[in-house]
């Protein structure tokens, strides 16, 4: 990995561009843009752009991979703006192509009915084992010590803790780094049951890609304290997976995401 956790909060900062805003790729040593990334980048394009309220909500089309030597533009349409509820759109695109396609919910925070059901088991993050993501630059540790580039079959399921250091209050923020966080491992949660395949192997002998990604923000969270990823993958079928997690901070579910994937064989060369 060739991009820290101060790279990533850079390119959240979208410049004005010939066509809109424009972010930076982050330098993750492979041609195609991280679906992260771009996941982080529109919500805070969103967020900035309605700063009256937050994200609540977004889904996001990937009907293409992005370049990663070419800057990103971001075109911003607000759809709709209400006194507490509000929509945005935020498209990518390069070379007038589009790479994504966001619907962005915000929302103003209101007092209410109030219940979540628990967290999982997990046991406390320090007996968790340190692992490296790659595309996640902070401190990452499995539950029960699973492997996600192990090709051994397990469970379609995954839970692991996450902490990045000290990063501000701004709210718009958190959502950003979770939302980059919440696209890496779902596919490789999908591949688990199948002997002898593992996240290890996209673009070795499997294609994968994103096809849409959706988040789902309940309560506000910071993700430099403890934060528990409890994630499954109940179908894999016709060249696509799917996949969904809840994050808790403490007893508090704070968000939720939803994932679906393409997952091919690569032809013999």
């Amino acid at each position: 990995m060739a991009f820290d956790l101060d790279d990533l909060v850079a390119c959240l900062t979208l410049a004005e561009g010939d066509d809109g805003l424009e972010g930076a790729n982050l330098d993750i040593g492979y041609h195609r843009v991280f679906g992260g990334q771009i996941l982080a980048q529109a919500l805070h394009a969103a967020a900035t752009a309605t700063p009256d309220k937050s994200v609540k909500s977004m889904h996001v089309l990937f009907p293409r991979e992005g370049d990663t030597a070419k800057p990103m533009q971001y075109r911003v349409t607000p759809l709709q703006a209400g006194r507490t509820f509000g929509t945005t759109e935020v498209v990518a695109h390069q070379d007038g192509k589009v790479v994504s396609a966001a619907l962005v919910s915000v929302h103003a925070d209101e007092d209410g009915l109030d219940r979540n059901d628990p967290p999982p088991p997990a046991g406390p993050p320090e007996d968790a084992v340190l692992a490296d993501l790659g595309m996640v630059p902070w401190e990452t540790r499995m539950v029960d010590g699973v492997d996600i580039a192990d090709r051994s079959a397990g469970p379609a399921e995954l839970r692991w803790w996450m902490r990045t250091p000290p990063v501000g209050d701004e709210r718009a923020l958190h959502q950003a780094l979770l939302a980059h966080a919440t696209d890496l491992t779902l596919i490789g949660t999908a591949l688990r049951p199948f002997d002898g395949v593992s996240q290890a192997d996209s673009t070795v002998t499997l294609h994968t890609a994103v096809t849409s990604h959706t988040l789902w923000f309940h309560r506000p969270f910071r993700v430099d304290g403890w934060l528990l990823v409890s994630q499954q993958a109940p179908v894999v079928a016709h060249g696509r997976s799917y996949g969904r997690g809840d994050v808790f901070a403490g007893d508090q579910l704070v968000a939720s995401f939803a994932q679906e994937a393409m997952i091919r064989p690569m032809p013999a060369s």
